[in-house]
């Protein structure tokens, strides 16, 4: 589909499907299931080093682990922190905050938690689904991430999802989401116009609407409505983040936002 064969119709986020050229989507938490990754991770690095988790604390541990609510990620993508380090940090807090026993080598956790990770990174099921749909109807896609490529592309890899050659890490222009330029970039090397690429990712704030005032159809991945809810409709616009765009509860259901 080349640019000057598609309008200027309203986009699927307020009016039904329309023609799509493109689709981005991001990785952690959107194709590739990188919670329960982390969780399964820190539980075996437990055993491994030692450390005493209780098993009622355990699914907290790992949530205020991958939840970072210090921020410490944010630092490592400002430059402030290197990824080894805010990710020392993001242990370090989950320990003080829940009342357990520092971790004397954090280098040492570092090395087996780095070495445990990656053995347990696997694609969501509504992944492939998808990436098939789209090669039926001949729409190209890739991956757009808050991290470096070449990490990125190792966890595609190892999550069986090889296929995606397009992939835009935030050393590919040294920019992270919500830069405009990041996204841009994206549909640039889809061969997309950006009004005609769709960007689909978990986090409403930084995928949605950064995608959307990038010029992008942002769309919010919310698991939480697959099943007895809607699988497409509209944000409310409630809350601190306003997204009023598509929301979708599966990534199977992007296909009912491009029209064919």
């Amino acid at each position: 589909m080349s640019h000057a064969d598609t309008d200027h119709a309203t986009p699927a986020t307020a009016a039904g499907p329309f023609p799509v050229e493109g689709v981005l989507l991001d990785i952690d938490d959107t194709m590739v299931d990188l919670h329960r990754a982390m969780d399964a991770t820190l539980r075996a690095v437990a055993r491994q080093t030692g450390l005493a988790v209780p098993a009622e604390l355990e699914e907290q541990y790992s949530l205020d682990f991958s939840r970072d609510p210090d921020g410490f990620y944010d630092r490592y993508l400002a430059g402030e922190l290197d990824f080894a380090t805010q990710r020392q940090y993001r242990v370090r807090a989950a320990h003080e905050r829940l009342g357990l026993e520092p971790i004397a080598d954090l280098d040492g956790w570092d090395a087996v938690y780095t070495a445990i990770l990656p053995t347990h990174f696997t694609a969501f099921d509504d992944v492939v689904p998808l990436l098939d749909a789209l090669d039926d109807v001949g729409i190209p896609y890739g991956a757009l991430s808050n991290n470096v490529a070449d990490y990125q592309r190792a966890k595609l890899d190892r999550a069986g999802l090889e296929r995606i050659s397009v992939l835009i890490g935030t050393d590919t222009l040294g920019v992270a989401k919500p830069d405009p330029a990041i996204y841009v970039e994206g549909a640039r090397q889809l061969g997309s116009a950006p009004e005609r690429t769709l960007y689909v990712g978990d986090n409403p704030a930084v995928d949605a609407v950064g995608a959307s005032d990038a010029g992008l159809v942002g769309v919010w991945l919310d698991r939480s409505r697959a099943g007895g809810r809607a699988a497409v409709g509209q944000g409310t616009g409630s809350g601190e983040v306003g997204f009023t765009g598509a929301v979708v509860g599966s990534l199977t259901d992007v296909m009912q936002l491009i029209a064919r």
